[in-house]
């Protein structure tokens, strides 16, 4: 089983998040920020990835604390998990259709930490989606990809906010699933190493 346990403690947040790769989908989430919370189970849902996640923090000061630390978090999660990422596809991608919403989502989990994140939102929209702050979005997919050591490029469009955001997190989980399956023997690189 590819699974990991990571905790986070500092002066800001609290976190323990555990991940099984090899799972079926099962999810256990909480943190104050109830529309992150919608995101991880809908990401644990279509990845099939088990997560638990149990975050506090500075919630009264804001809420980028927290969602930027549940990103790294799941990131070194996803790192530990993988482990040499020996067999692994390496690649993968997605394109989620959500009503008028379309999300097109590439990984490459070569080990390179790169993200190129492209969600326009509404300009006349509240900042927020429930009680997680717009801006904070990107800032998650970017923590997640630099601590996974994976490349990855978010692309949405769409008129409803909600509905693009979802969709970006069901292409990631569809395009995580397929780049994690496990097709070959070797390291997935000519450099044999990852």
């Amino acid at each position: 089983m590819r699974s990991s346990k990571v905790a986070r403690k500092t002066k800001e947040t609290q976190i323990s998040l555990e991940l099984n790769v090899d799972g079926s989908g099962r999810s256990k989430i909480k943190t104050p920020v109830n529309f992150l919370n919608h995101m991880l189970e809908s990401l644990s849902k279509h990845s099939r990835f088990d997560l638990t996640v149990n975050a506090r923090g500075d919630f009264a000061v804001e809420d980028h604390h927290l969602v930027e630390d549940v990103g790294l978090c799941l990131g070194e999660a996803l790192d530990k998990a993988l482990k040499e990422r020996r067999g692994i596809s390496r690649m993968g991608y997605a394109i989620v259709p959500l009503d008028e919403a379309l999300a097109t989502v590439a990984v490459d989990l070569g080990g390179r930490p790169y993200a190129v994140i492209s969600i326009p939102f509404s300009e006349f929209k509240d900042a927020k989606l429930g009680n997680l702050s717009k801006e904070n979005i990107p800032h998650f997919f970017e923590s997640f990809a630099a601590k996974g050591r994976f490349n990855l490029h978010v692309k949405v469009e769409g008129k409803n906010d909600h509905h693009k955001v979802e969709a970006c997190f069901k292409a990631l989980a569809r395009a995580l699933y397929d780049a994690t399956r496990v097709t070959c023997q070797g390291i997935p690189s000519t450099k044999g190493y990852i």
